[in-house]
């Protein structure tokens, strides 16, 4: 009897929570139409978690009594943590759990998930402690600069965070348990799937959403989440070349005639192993540093540090290259030739950095051009222009790869042209590379 009792209690238990929940999606479905999609990719399932909410980009774990529990303390809790587990999934943060440190982005994750839903607040998400929460995230966005998730990264990455803050925004922000959002070898629903659901979102909210200024923060985390992410260390073998380089070629050298040489007439091999191999590797290339006053000049000697540490680090150059270092604002204000690692390291050393005036990326193409009518290139592959993307950028697009790398991200600057690829260097990334460099 006593276990009849205990399993009619859990199955009503587990049968209220239900309806909760399914209150807290009509809720969310109601007042939020454009989240259509992203609602249907989630599946809700009683259990497999302990006084908690946590979701694995395809269902979302629930605790029965936990729903109940934080649904008498406050009717708006379930439909608050459904919305945020869903923003979750919307921005993709779990897909960069194996990036990142997970406790500096766990917290900025959450932080820029709740900030959406004050945003887009409508009367049934609302909960007691909002008004701290604002309070508490107007100061963050002066601090980091704004609040989506990476902004609030870099912030924390640069700052730490210590215990006491620790608890008090975990009390604040924190609303489900990122569990599931370690790597895992097979996952249900991918990143590229919900990059597809976000497009979706960012869509339907301009159909739906009069009210744009209550939106602001999730069209930016919209936009954050779905810009095109590049891997610098792959963008720089657009700029390789099919060449011979002397070395052994051991995919065509056979030890075996090799050692039977030996063996049978002394110091007289058989086949003797080829001197060069063909490979892809980058022959020529240009680095325009914009040294113009927002480019300090740790940052730009991190991102030199950086670029060249990769395409040595992997391998990638010849034993002779052919690599001009031009330094520029408005004007080119220099132009360093490196064909070898000692002219790179002679020019971190004893280089000085000339400019900082205002900004026109034009002259640094033109320079090129009379460069290549010179006969200074061979084959030119390519071009990285590290700058902060305040400048005029030319008209015309060049017969060769261009790369604008900047600082961060920034809403005010205007967009490069479509055909140059724009990436995100992080300046605490390339400070840490320059204060390297300088020790």
């Amino acid at each position: 009897m006593e276990q009849t009792a205990e399993n009619e209690k859990k199955q009503k238990i587990e049968r209220l929570a239900a309806r909760v929940i399914k209150l807290a999606r009509d809720s969310i479905m109601m007042h939020l139409r454009f989240f259509d999609t992203a609602m249907a990719q989630l599946t809700a399932v009683p259990g497999k978690v302990s006084d908690c909410i946590a979701c694995d980009g395809r269902y979302l774990y629930y605790d029965p009594v936990y729903v109940l529990r934080k649904y008498q303390e406050e009717p708006g809790s379930i439909a608050h943590m459904y919305l945020h587990v869903l923003l979750h999934c919307v921005f993709y943060h779990s897909f960069l759990y194996d990036k990142v440190e997970q406790e500096y982005w766990d917290m900025a994750a959450d932080m820029a998930v709740e900030n959406t839903i004050l945003e887009i607040a409508f009367p049934d998400i609302m909960l007691k402690q909002d008004e701290e929460a604002r309070r508490k995230l107007h100061f963050m966005r002066i601090d980091a600069g704004g609040l989506t998730a990476e902004k609030i990264y870099r912030y924390f990455k640069r700052n730490g965070m210590g215990p006491m803050e620790r608890r008090e925004l975990t009390a604040l922000f924190c609303k489900d348990a990122h569990i599931y959002w370690k790597p895992r070898e097979e996952m249900t629903v991918t990143q590229e799937q919900w990059k597809k659901i976000s497009e979706r979102v960012k869509t339907d909210l301009k159909t739906f959403s009069q009210d744009k200024s209550r939106s602001e923060s999730l069209e930016k985390n919209l936009a954050e989440a779905t810009r095109e992410k590049y891997d610098y260390a792959e963008l720089l073998r657009r700029f390789t070349v099919m060449g011979e380089d002397i070395r052994v070629n051991e995919d065509e050298f056979d030890y075996i005639y090799y050692t039977y040489g030996l063996s049978t007439y002394g110091n007289l091999p058989l086949v003797e192993p080829l001197e060069y191999k063909e490979e892809h590797k980058v022959k020529e290339f240009v680095i325009a540093l914009d040294t113009s006053a927002s480019c300090r000049g740790g940052i730009v000697r991190g991102f030199l540090r950086k670029t060249y540490s990769i395409l040595k680090g992997t391998e990638n150059f010849f034993h002779k290259i052919n690599v001009h270092i031009l330094q520029c604002d408005n004007e080119i204000k220099s132009d360093t030739k490196i064909t070898s690692e000692a002219d790179f390291d002679a020019f971190m050393k004893e280089g000085k950095l000339h400019g900082f005036g205002a900004t026109d990326f034009r002259p640094v193409f033109s320079y090129v051009e009379q460069l290549r009518e010179a006969g200074e290139f061979e084959n030119l592959k390519g071009l990285i222009y590290f700058t902060d993307g305040y400048g005029i950028y030319p008209e015309r697009m060049p017969d060769y790869e261009v790369i604008f790398a900047f600082l961060e991200e920034d809403d005010n600057r205007m967009e490069p042209p479509s055909w140059a690829i724009p990436v995100i260097l992080y300046d605490e990334m390339l400070e840490a590379e320059g204060k390297e460099d300088e020790h």
